[in-house]
């Protein structure tokens, strides 16, 4: 499926140590994923390359940072980027998939099987409905890839951080501005940002990510309904 010299040779020079073992395994991983996004959308990134670059680097580069440890969830997972790939990366994580459409779902079970990952959870909520049960202030660690504005995405991922945990926002060039635009968000729901990391795709294409730290809990009011976070992003 993919190249899996090539792959590492890609992680080498972005300074990512990948073994021919944990390269093999995302050689299943991508196998697994085509062959079922036939028939259910998972990704429109199928070619071997496109998977290399876009999905195992983009999530690789996440997970070799160092706060990837303990305790994780992968908010908004999909087809499991980077929680999956994290997983694989450092298999003593305690992973949990959180991922609301229970066709994917279906799919993260099936591929961790077949994988044969242990340790991982599957949480089929909204992260904002999850925040309000048992999963609230529970993680070392909650990331994001995509999922939505910055703003709104500390209010989906905080909630769920336990106090000295972390959230890691994946995001593209603009992240910085993103965060500028976020700081009252994270100080209101128990955080501050920590720091802008600006890390480089095979291709050029350019991933930010930012830390920021849980310092206080969270108020109870958050995090607020869906339509509220959407309709009237925290400032």
């Amino acid at each position: 499926m993919i190249d899996q010299a090539r792959l590492i040779e890609k992680c080498a020079a972005a300074g990512i140590p990948l073994t021919a073992e944990q390269a093999a395994r995302l050689d299943d991983y991508a196998r697994i994923l085509v062959e079922y996004n036939q028939k259910v959308n998972l990704t429109a990134i199928t070619d071997p390359e496109g998977i290399e670059n876009k999905h195992f680097v983009d999530s690789l580069l996440f997970a070799a940072q160092p706060e990837v440890a303990g305790a994780m969830v992968d908010v908004g997972t999909g087809a499991g980027f980077p929680g999956v790939v994290a997983k694989i990366y450092k298999p003593e994580l305690a992973l949990t998939l959180m991922e609301p459409t229970g066709k994917r779902v279906d799919f993260l079970k099936y591929a961790c099987a077949q994988l044969g990952l242990t340790g991982v959870e599957f949480a089929k909520e909204r992260a904002e409905e999850a925040a309000r049960k048992v999963w609230r202030e529970r993680f070392d660690l909650a990331s994001a890839r995509a999922v939505a504005a910055l703003p709104m995405l500390c209010e989906y991922c905080l909630p769920l951080v336990k106090v000295g945990g972390r959230m890691i926002a994946m995001k593209g060039p603009e992240g910085e501005a993103e965060l500028a635009a976020a700081k009252g968000a994270i100080s209101k729901l128990g955080g501050r940002a920590l720091e802008v990391r600006r890390l480089t795709l095979p291709g050029g294409d350019v991933r930010t990510l930012i830390v920021c730290e849980k310092i206080s809990q969270t108020p109870s009011v958050y995090p607020r309904n869906g339509g509220k976070i959407a309709k009237n992003p925290l400032k």
